[in-house]
């Protein structure tokens, strides 16, 4: 594509809008509501958000993942805690995600902290996925090199062999869930002539949150 064509690609703003006075005092409250939203609305995948991390060498990477639980103190995905997500957490915890719902034209941007959670958690999750899910799990060892797809789906049919009969399988010593507790969360609704509308929670003391509009 041509730069001028790229240049000339955009739309205008005008579903809605978001004003202090609109949102929820409590920031998971605000996103609960949203995220419902994008469900009724049918959107593909309304809980696909992107995972931003960071190496030893301070090199980031996003890659998109799918929320799994909203608690109270945080949002809560899973993964292969081998693969390069899950040891660059290990190295930083600091991350951020990102939620796009262009149909709805809006994005929330999230910062916080990754923390493990308990086995007990992880386990129950893992055992409520489809077996073949499960399998899926125990056959890829996530982000390393392969030659072949032959060999995943070998292994995949070893493992669906060897659990022939067993409604489910253990949970894999490395894979399970992480909660990002946020510090920051900007909710950003399009508005015509890109005077967007963004809204900004900031954690305080005391587990309370403050709001300000930030410029678009």
């Amino acid at each position: 594509m041509h730069k001028t064509e790229l240049q000339a690609l955009r739309r205008q703003y005008s579903l809605s809008e978001l004003d202090e006075s609109m949102v929820a005092a409590d920031p998971m409250t605000q996103f609960s509501r949203w995220l419902q939203e994008a469900v009724h609305a049918r959107l593909p995948e309304p809980n696909a958000m992107v995972l931003a991390t960071v190496n030893a060498s301070g090199q980031p990477t996003t890659r998109t993942v799918l929320l799994k639980e909203i608690r109270a103190d945080g949002f809560i995905f899973y993964t292969n805690y081998e693969s390069r997500k899950g040891r660059e957490l290990d190295i930083n915890p600091l991350t951020s995600l990102h939620f796009l719902w262009l149909e709805l034209e809006r994005q929330v941007r999230i910062e916080g902290v990754a923390h493990r959670l308990l086995y007990e958690d992880s386990e129950a999750y893992f055992r409520s996925r489809p077996r073949e899910s499960q399998i899926g799990a125990w056959a890829s060892r996530q982000s390393e090199p392969i030659p072949s797809r032959v060999i995943l789906e070998k292994r995949f049919r070893e493992l669906e062999e060897k659990y022939t009969g067993e409604e489910s399988l253990p949970l894999p010593p490395f894979w399970g869930g992480y909660l990002v507790r946020p510090s920051r969360l900007e909710f950003w609704q399009g508005r015509a002539n890109r005077l967007h509308d963004r809204i900004l929670y900031s954690a305080i003391d005391g587990g309370q949150w403050e709001t300000q509009r930030l410029q678009p």
